[in-house]
């Protein structure tokens, strides 16, 4: 168990490195990965089952605590990264699969990495860990209807169909890990420190399987996806950050309510952009992952040597 540790310490510390081999893997030989596109959902639901063995009553007391910090950063995200896809969507002139790929991504919750960015940046952890935990249990509300509304211009959106997914891939894993870790406390307290790789691992492997599918798209719209996925990425945290800064709030809690906001659960992306559109809907929110860790760990580094 020991060299598991330290190994997932170790992947957790690299976490991009990891996520930017993996692309190119899937990109320079796609045939390793292509004929596990099943694997997207299960893999995703791994993910969100180590979140819920994390939770603790700790990040919902912070919830009751600092009710109006956790709801302007909650209300940020989903305000601010829905809009900025939608507008980019226009702007850009992106066609209907990419303009619905970058909307989806942009409408689902925080991303896991965000917590690890906020503690890296020396920001406000457990307010970081607060507005994850509800963006993600609010998702399978939020992010239908924002699909539905924003994308609906594009292609018909099945909202119901898109709230069931979120509940059976993102809802039910996390309250499985929960009951795991009330249960099995002494498991679940070990298999934590493990968490790190085998989240790495799962990440990574959706991220190689969704650049393998759509290789040859790549080719002909991958320069125009990147953009708009660097441009939703850093306006999210420029506006995130002002965002919180309109409302008072103190250097620590800027650094979490940036980083909440400018990356996204795209694992939730790929999976649903895969079960419900077309592969190519996909390719924003694999590109959105490996682009927000680039950026998550450069935006925590310059953070982490701000004072207050």
């Amino acid at each position: 168990m020991n060299a598991v540790e330290k190994a997932s310490a170790i992947v957790g510390k690299t976490f991009p490195f990891w996520v930017l081999l993996f692309a190119c893997l899937g990109f320079f030989a796609p045939q390793l990965f292509i004929g596990y596109k099943s694997w997207i959902t299960p893999l995703l639901g791994i993910v969100m089952f180590g979140m819920g063995l994390t939770l603790s009553t700790a990040d919902f007391r912070e919830v009751f605590r600092r009710p109006r910090d956790v709801a302007i950063g909650v209300v940020g995200h989903y305000l601010i990264m829905p809009g900025i896809a939608y507008l980019l969507a226009i702007v850009l002139r992106l066609p209907p699969d990419i303009a619905v790929g970058v909307i989806l991504v942009g409408c689902c919750p925080s991303g896991t990495a965000s917590n690890v960015m906020t503690f890296l940046a020396k920001g406000d952890v457990a307010l970081g860990v607060s507005i994850a935990s509800v963006s993600t249990l609010v998702a399978p509300l939020a992010t239908p209807a924002l699909v539905s509304l924003l994308a609906g211009k594009w292609m018909n959106i099945n909202t119901e169909s898109l709230f069931l997914d979120i509940v059976q891939v993102v809802i039910l894993p996390i309250v499985l890990g929960v009951i795991a870790k009330t249960l099995f406390r002494r498991q679940a307290a070990a298999s934590v420190k493990a968490l790190p790789l085998v989240s790495t691992i799962a990440i990574v492997l959706i991220i190689a399987i969704i650049v393998g599918l759509n290789r040859p798209k790549l080719f002909a719209n991958g320069l125009l996806i990147l953009v708009a996925v660097i441009l939703h990425n850093l306006l999210g945290f420029a506006l995130g950050y002002l965002f919180a800064r309109m409302f008072g709030m103190d250097l620590t809690k800027r650094k979490a309510v940036t980083l909440e906001t400018g990356m996204q659960n795209s694992g939730l992306g790929a999976a649903l952009a895969t079960a419900h559109f077309s592969p190519l809907a996909a390719v924003p929110s694999a590109m959105f992952s490996v682009w927000h860790n680039l950026s998550g760990s450069a935006l925590a580094a310059w953070f982490a040597r701000r004072a207050n």
